[in-house]
């Protein structure tokens, strides 16, 4: 099974193993460090799931549920 940034639980962390976010915000995401190997941590989330807030590399991304679906970690 594999396992998605969607299925961390607030306050869990993870290493990025790939991430299939297709299209300019995919491009912008690998220009703010979300490559393999990065550890990227769950901060929150909304009542119904969405966004995500993320923090990597420093920095708080917020991510709709689809996006964090598509980033797969180690």
């Amino acid at each position: 099974m594999v396992k998605t940034l969607d299925d961390l639980t607030p306050g869990e962390t993870g290493i990025v193993k790939t991430h299939r976010v297709k299209g300019t915000l995919g491009k912008h995401l690998r220009e703010m460090g979300l490559i393999n190997g990065i550890p990227i941590k769950l901060e929150r989330k909304a009542p119904l799931g969405y966004p995500i807030e993320i923090r990597i590399q420093g920095f708080s991304l917020a991510l709709r549920k689809e996006e964090a679906q598509a980033i797969e970690l180690e």
